[in-house]
C-alpha cells in the first residue's frame, strides 16, 4: 500500500526529532511504497540536508514551519466574511471556560466548535490560495479581543492585553501554516491509502486535513506527548498567553485523536495522556519503541561485570535527571559501602545543560575530596563524568558494560532508552518511579520515589551486596527488553496496524469500464496489497472527491520519483 508519512522537525532531515524510528520504520516495511511530507523547523536543519533515504521512498515534499512569506493573496468581500466567522469561532472555542463555568458549554460543543473553526479556515485556505495575510491581520487580533471579552470567557483570557493578543495570534498563525499548504489534493495526500503521522500536533494537522477533504484514514504515533511538551516549554509566558495556547493545542490534540483511525502510544503513561485528551480506548494501541539491541548483544550475553563495585549513570545531563540527589545518594553508599566507585556518563544539552554539570562536578568535588592509597600515592575522585567516545568509554555499550548496576534518577521522564539499553546489555537498574519507568522495567529491577536520596541509596546498596540476585534480575531484564522493545516488534506492530486500517477503510476509488460506466466491487481490500491482482485491465479509476469527478478524465497517480528530487510545498 501507499503510506503517506507525515513529520515534523525530524525525518528525512539529519537531525530532529524521531528520525532514527522513522527511518527504521520505512527500511523495515519494504514492501510498501511511502510518501514523506516533512515539515521542517528551522533553516539550518534544512541545510544539514537529509540521511540517505531508501528505494521504497517515492518522494518528498518538504515545507518550513519555521518561516512564511505573505502569500498575496488578497481576500474578496466574501471571503473576508468566511475568514472572520471561522476566526470568531476558533477564538470563541479557546476562550469559553471549562464544564461548569458561566458559558455552559458541554466538552462536545467545545471540540465541535473548534472543528468547525479548523476545518472552515482550510476550505477557505483552499479555495482562496492560502491563509498567512489574514491570519496576520488586525481582524484576527481583533477577533480574539473579543472572545477574550465576551461572557463566559476563562478569568485568564479575560485578563489578557493587546501584547497577551499579539503573540497569541502570531503563535496560531504559525501553527496554522499547514492549512495554507497544496498537500491535499488527489495527487498529494489524497493519493496514499494511509496517513501516519509521526507526532501529534503540526505533524498531525496535514493527515486532518486530508481525512476531511478525501477520507484518508489518519494513524497517529505519539512516543513523546505533544501536548505534555507544550505544557512543560510554556511555563515562562504571561498566563492569558499560557491559557490561550493551552487551549489550541488541547483542542487540536483532541480533534485529532477524535478523528484517527487507530492512536499508537508508546507506554501507559503517554496513553493516560491521551485518554484524557479524549482519545478512545478502542482506537489506542500501545507499541513500544523498536531500538538496536545488536550493538549491546556482547556485553549481554557477558554474565561477568567489569567491576562489581561500579555505579553506572548514562543520559543527556541537565536538571531534570536530578544528579544532585543521585550524588547525595552516592555520599550515604560510600558510607556503607567505601569502595564504591560512580561513573556519570553523558553530555550536557545546551547552555542550562553545561551550568548543571559545572555544579555537579563542584558538588562532587565538595562530597568527596580526592582520595589516595598513600602519602605519595596521587589523589582520585570516586565520581567521575566521562562523555561517550572518550578513552575509556569509546561506545556505550563500554559504559553499561563498565559498572554492576546501572542508576537512573530523573524526576521527569518519558520512555526511560537508557534504562531499555542497560537491559540489553543485562545489567540490574535502580530507578525513580517517574514516567514509564516501571512498565519498562516490570518487576526486573528495583524502583524508588523520586528525588529521595536515601531510598535510592538502600536499593543501590541491596544490590551491590548481592551479586547473586544482581544476575538473577540482569538475566530477566534481558529477556523482557528483547521481547518487547526491539525493532522487529516494532515493525511487525506497524505492518498489522496498516492492514488493519485499511481493510476497515472504504475504497476511495472508482473503477470505471470502457464506456465510463463505474463497476461495483472493482476494487477489493487487497487492491491494497501489491501484486498481480491490482492490474486493471480495460478500466480506468477516478478520485471520490469534488463535483463533476465522473465528467472529467481519470486522475493519474503521482510517479514516484528519487527522494532527491522533492519540492517544497
Amino acid at each position: 500500500m501507499r503510506i503517506g508519512l507525515l513529520t515534523e522537525g525530524g525525518y528525512p532531515y539529519v537531525s530532529g526529532d524521531a528520525g532514527l524510528w522513522c527511518d527504521r520504520l520505512v527500511r523495515g516495511l519494504a514492501q510498501h511504497e511511502f510518501d514523506i511530507y516533512a515539515l521542517s523547523r528551522s533553516e539550518h536543519q534544512e541545510d544539514e540536508g537529509w540521511v540517505q533515504l531508501p528505494p521504497q521512498v517515492g518522494r518528498v515534499i518538504t515545507a518550513p514551519l519555521w518561516t512564511a512569506q505573505d502569500d498575496g493573496v488578497v481576500y474578496g468581500r466574501r471571503a473576508r466574511r468566511r475568514f472572520a466567522e471561522s476566526y470568531d469561532e476558533l477564538a470563541a472555542a479557546l476562550c469559553e471556560g471549562m464544564v461548569g463555568d458561566a458559558s455552559g458549554e458541554s466538552p462536545t460543543t467545545e471540540a465541535d466548535r473548534f472543528a468547525n473553526a479548523l476545518y472552515g479556515l482550510a476550505e477557505l485556505a483552499r479555495d482562496e490560495g492560502g491563509l498567512v495575510g489574514a491570519l496576520r491581520s488586525e481582524t484576527a487580533v481583533r477577533a480574539l479581543e473579543r472572545a477574550c471579552r465576551a461572557p463566559g470567557a476563562r478569568q485568564a483570557a479575560r485578563a489578557a492585553r493587546v501584547p497577551d493578543l499579539l503573540a497569541v495570534a502570531a503563535h496560531l498563525e504559525r501553527a496554522l501554516r499547514p492549512l495554507s499548504l497544496d498537500w491535499y489534493e488527489d495527487d498529494g495526500l489524497g493519493a496514499v491509502d494511509l496517513c501516519h503521522a509521526a507526532s501529534g500536533g503540526p505533524a498531525a494537522l496535514p493527515g486532518l486535513l486530508a481525512h476531511h477533504f478525501t477520507g484518508v484514514p489518519l494513524l497517529v504515533t505519539e512516543y513523546g506527548v505533544r501536548l505534555r511538551t507544550h505544557y512543560l516549554a510554556g511555563t515562562e509566558s504571561p498566563p492569558a498567553v499560557r491559557t490561550l495556547l493551552a487551549a489550541f493545542h488541547g483542542r487540536l490534540a483532541t480533534e485529532t485523536y477524535r478523528r484517527a483511525a487507530v492512536v499508537t502510544p508508546g507506554n501507559t503513561h503517554a496513553r493516560r495522556w491521551q485518554e484524557r485528551c479524549g482519545a478512545d480506548r478502542q482506537k489506542l494501541r500501545t507499541v513500544y519503541p523498536g531500538m538496536d539491541a545488536a550493538r549491546f548483544t556482547e556485553v549481554g550475553e557477558s554474565a561477568a561485570c567489569a567491576d562489581p563495585d561500579t555505579l553506572v549513570w548514562v543520559g543527556r545531563v541537565e536538571p531534570a535527571k536530578d544528579l544532585i540527589s543521585l550524588l547525595h545518594a552516592f555520599a550515604e553508599i560510600r558510607k556503607e559501602e567505601p569502595k564504591t566507585r560512580l561513573r556519570i556518563v553523558g553530555a550536557p544539552t545546551g547552555p542550562e545543560g553545561d551550568a548543571y554539570l559545572g555544579h555537579c562536578r563542584a558538588l562532587a568535588a565538595q562530597l568527596f575530596p580526592d582520595e589516595a592509597a598513600g602519602l605519595h600515592a596521587v589523589g582520585d575522585n570516586p565520581v567521575s563524568f566521562e562523555e561517550i567516545g572518550g578513552p575509556e568509554v569509546p561506545t556505550l555499550a563500554d559504559a553499561y558494560a563498565s559498572g554492576a548496576v546501572t542508576v537512573l534518577s530523573s524526576v521527569v521522564e518519558g520512555f526511560p532508552i537508557s534504562l531499555v539499553e542497560a537491559m540489553f546489555c543485562g545489567r540490574a537498574t535502580v530507578s525513580t518511579d517517574v514516567g514509564a519507568v516501571v512498565e519498562v522495567i516490570g518487576g526486573t529491577g528495583l524502583v524508588v520515589p523520586p528525588r529521595n536520596p536515601k531510598a535510592l541509596a538502600e536499593a543501590c546498596v541491596t544490590l551491590l551486596c548481592d551479586p547473586e540476585r544482581r544476575e538473577r534480575l540482569g538475566a530477566a531484564a534481558r529477556a523482557r527488553a528483547l521481547e518487547l522493545f526491539t525493532v522487529d516488534q516494532n515493525i511487525t506492530a506497524f505492518h498489522g496496524i496498516y492492514l488493519e486500517i485499511v481493510s476497515c477503510t472504504p475504497v476511495r476509488r472508482v473503477v470505471l469500464d470502457g464506456t465510463g460506466e463505474p463497476l461495483p466491487f472493482a476494487a477489493p481490500a487487497e487492491a491494497h496489497v501489491p501484486g498481480r491482482w491490482t492490474e486493471q485491465h480495460s478500466t480506468r479509476v477516478v478520485a471520490r472527491g469534488g463535483p463533476g469527478w465522473a465528467a472529467g478524465p481519470p486522475v493519474s497517480a503521482t510517479p514516484p520519483f528519487a527522494a532527491t528530487e522533492g519540492a517544497t510545498g
